[in-house]
């Protein structure tokens, strides 16, 4: 029996961190492949750099509608008047091969990922303060001071809901983040069932009288 991959969900406020863990945890489980992000379908444009297949699944909106209908998402949002979707099918095939799939998401499709995949196990990642957290977002260059106090206002929101979460993790310092994260990786790994199915011969072996 093939062992199965862990559905990870990680949830964070902006300016915490997520995207360089994951991009380092990504490149930590490359050889041999066996952690993947999960692409999103969604009906928005296209925008340039961007690739069908490994920034999003773009799809047209009946297209998007359609798979609505024959409920082919774990979990799906209309933002901005574009459809943003979790394909279920794609997540349980990398399962099946025994890959680890993470799915970056707020705590709002959090909520519908546990209700149709409630084996799946979920990550929130904190920073280590308000001021730290506002110093990120400023030193990334992008938005006005208007839109900073925006993006602090909506991360008090997010971070309310860090209770619903199986795992937490400070990221005050990256390398110690970093590991943690792989920690959780590795001890979701090391689980009775995982095992079993990973070593079952020389379970039997042992058992043998």
């Amino acid at each position: 029996m093939m062992q199965t991959g862990t559905l990870y969900i990680i949830s964070s406020p902006s300016g915490a961190g997520k995207s360089s863990l994951l991009s380092k945890l990504l490149d930590h489980y490359s050889s041999p492949k066996s952690v993947q992000m999960s692409v999103s379908h969604t009906t928005r444009t296209i925008r340039p750099g961007e690739q069908h297949g490994v920034h999003y699944h773009f799809v047209e909106s009946d297209a998007f509608k359609e798979l609505i209908e024959r409920n082919a998402f774990l979990e799906w949002a209309e933002v901005f008047g574009n459809y943003y979707g979790t394909s279920r099918a794609l997540i349980e095939e990398a399962l099946a091969n025994g890959i680890d799939v993470f799915l970056d998401i707020d705590w709002q499709g959090a909520r519908q990922i546990r209700e149709a995949f409630p084996e799946c196990r979920s990550i929130f990642l904190l920073p280590p303060g308000k001021q730290e957290l506002e110093k990120r977002l400023k030193q990334r260059g992008q938005d006005s001071d208007e839109v900073i106090a925006g993006r602090m206002a909506q991360a008090v929101s997010e971070m309310s809901h860090h209770d619903e979460y199986d795992y937490l993790i400070i990221n005050d310092d990256f390398e110690t983040a970093f590991k943690q994260l792989c920690s959780i990786v590795e001890a979701e790994r090391l689980r009775s069932k995982p095992q079993q199915i990973k070593h079952q011969p020389l379970i039997q072996q042992l058992l043998e009288k």
